[in-house]
This record gives C-alpha cells, structure tokens and sequence, in this order.
C-alpha cells in the first residue's frame, strides 16, 4: 500500500486528520474522534519508511533527517490536497496529515457572522482568526480570501507553510508563497512583500515575535492583513501579541494594536446535535471602547465591553454556544463543555 491509498481512504471516510505511528494501525479522526482504520496492521519503521520517502523529494528527505521536522502539502490523483507535518517519536518516523477541502469554501458554507463581511471590505488593518489547532482557523482564512477574490479588485499575496487551499484569480490577482520554496522566513517576506504591491495580505501563522512585529508594521501601512494565533479568546489574543515584546516595547505595541487591530474572530469546532462538526465563534471589534482598554492595559476588561455590544456585532464565545444550544444545534453538554460559565445553562 501506499501512502496516496491511505490518503484516499481518509477522504472517502471524511476524516479530518490522517496519523501513522509506529507500533499501532493507520489511525483517523473523524468528528473530532480518533480511531484505527479497519483491516490495517500496525506500521513497522521499514513500512513508514516505503510511506513516507517516496513523497520527498531529495531536498525534503535532507530537511526532515537534518531538523527532525517538516511541512509540507500534497496532492492525490483525485485533487485532494493534504497539509502533511512529518516528525519524529521515540526514535521513529511519524506523520500527520490534515484533509483539505478540494472545493474552497463561501463565506456562507461556514456561516460566518453578518459582521464579518464588513470587515473584509476594509482596506487596511488587522483581523486576527484565532482558536486551538483543529478549530479551523485555515478554512475560515480561505473563505474570507475566497471573498475578496470574488468582490475585489485587489492583489492578495498569502505567505503559508505549506501551501493549503489553492486559489484561483477572480476579481482579484493571488500570489501563493511557500515557507521554504518561495521564501526562507515569514519576517523576511513580510519585510519584502510592501514592494511587491499587495493589497491584502495572508499570513498563515503569527509564530514569533519577528513576525508578528512584521504583520503589525504592515497593518499599519495601508494594507488589509489577514493572520491566526494559537489562542482561545480575544482577550488571550491582545495578551499573546504583547507579552511576546520585551518589557521595554510593551507600552509602544499596546498603541500600535490599539491603532491597527480591526477584529477577532476566536473559534471553535465543536460536535453538532446531529452529527458533524460546527464552528462557534467570539468576534471583537476594535471599536473605541475596546482601543482604550488596549492602550490603557485593561485587558481584563474586554469580555464585559463584547457582552454589551451586541448591537455592534460583537458576541462571546458563551453567548454564541447558548445560541446554538437554545437553537437545538448543539446539546447542553457539548455547550457546557466549552463555556467559561456553565451554569449560565440552566
């Protein structure tokens, strides 16, 4: 067997997620919920590597033995595409491959709120999707990417690592740029991408403090910049972006955020009543009230001034879970399970 036949049977069962481990069977996550493919016997090293090796090419293989590590997407016979991380677990080969929708999804596929189609047609800025890993974070950027391309004239550049969804030029001209193959370093390409007239700008991760410095810098040079971080909420998010800059830089970015942000969107998958998955979401503007607390180091603030401004657009995580649970969407303990305060259920 090869690794493309397993590749197809994650995509024929729907699974989210692909894992090979050594030592146990050829494993899914479907729903949220990890289980053997039927009829696999455990994978040997001998058997990860006549997987694994034959996707590299001689420069990957060199990486991956090198730095223990890689990113990389790939593409089977019928066009679904992967974005695979390879590593390495008690001295043996391991894989991790996540399932990408062959078809880019709408804004309304994965009902984004009203309020987020008016922040993409802003021109400049900053709008942050945020959530832990699974939650989604990378369908939700291509949906907004998608419709921009389908309602813009503009030139849209995402630097990604690997390369996810694969766009096609609307309305809009994109420029797909992959770590490693079409740029050394995020903070390098985002140093480099103000002379290469983009209008809207992916950026795949925020992972350090170099990029984050970059993705700020060009949010307020009269770009739109689309951006995840690995956090739960809004409030976590403007903490993660300050607390990563010596003490000494922290008063000065409090203002630069206070000035650029302009959304965001914190997330969730979560089981649906019925089956599936669906996303729940915080969303936070960056109106006066929140830009003050930015400045000001009132973080903690921040939850009361979203519970208040519904009108606005803006909702927590718990009122938008008692939503779907008062919706029949979702059961009382999936929505007690990922709320702040349970027992505002009753």
């Amino acid at each position: 067997m090869k690794l493309g036949d397993l590749f197809k049977i994650a995509v024929d069962n729907k699974a989210s997620d692909l894992h090979l481990i050594v030592g146990m069977s050829p494993t899914l996550r479907i729903d949220g919920k990890l289980g053997p493919i039927k009829g696999q016997g455990s994978i040997t090293q001998k058997i990860a590597e006549e997987l694994i090796y034959p996707i590299l090419t001689d420069k990957q293989k060199e990486i991956y033995l090198k730095e223990k590590e890689l990113d990389l997407s790939y593409e089977i016979k019928s066009g679904h595409r992967f974005r695979v991380n390879l590593h390495w677990e008690k001295d043996h080969l391991g894989l991790v491959a996540r399932v990408i929708s062959s078809n880019i999804p709408t804004m309304e596929d994965i009902l984004m709120p009203e309020i987020a189609y008016k922040l993409l047609e802003m021109k400049q800025g900053l709008i942050l999707v945020t959530g832990p890993t699974g939650c989604g974070k990378s369908t939700t950027l291509a949906a907004m990417v998608n419709f921009i391309n389908a309602n813009r004239s503009a030139h849209i550049m995402t630097l990604e690592d690997p390369i996810e969804f694969l766009f096609k030029p609307n309305k809009s001209i994109i420029k797909q740029r992959q770590l490693h193959t079409d740029m050394i370093t995020f903070q390098s390409a985002l140093i480099h991408v103000l002379r290469q007239d983009p209008n809207v700008i992916m950026v795949g991760e925020m992972r350090n403090l170099e990029t984050i410095a970059a993705t700020i810098t060009l949010a307020e040079t009269g770009h739109l910049v689309l951006a995840t971080l690995h956090t739960h909420n809004a409030a976590q998010t403007i903490d993660r972006i300050i607390d990563i800059f010596p003490s000494h830089q922290q008063q000065q970015i409090r203002l630069q955020v206070s000035m650029t942000l302009n959304a965001v969107i914190s997330q969730q998958l979560i089981p649906k009543a019925k089956g599936g998955r669906i996303a729940t979401r915080e969303v936070m503007l960056n109106i006066p009230a929140i830009s003050n607390l930015v400045r000001e180091n009132k973080i903690a603030q921040i939850k009361t001034v979203i519970q208040t401004s519904a009108e606005e657009g803006m909702i927590t995580m718990d009122q938008n879970l008692i939503n779907m649970f008062n919706e029949g969407t979702i059961n009382k303990e999936t929505a007690q399970s990922h709320m702040t305060n349970p027992e505002l259920i009753n």
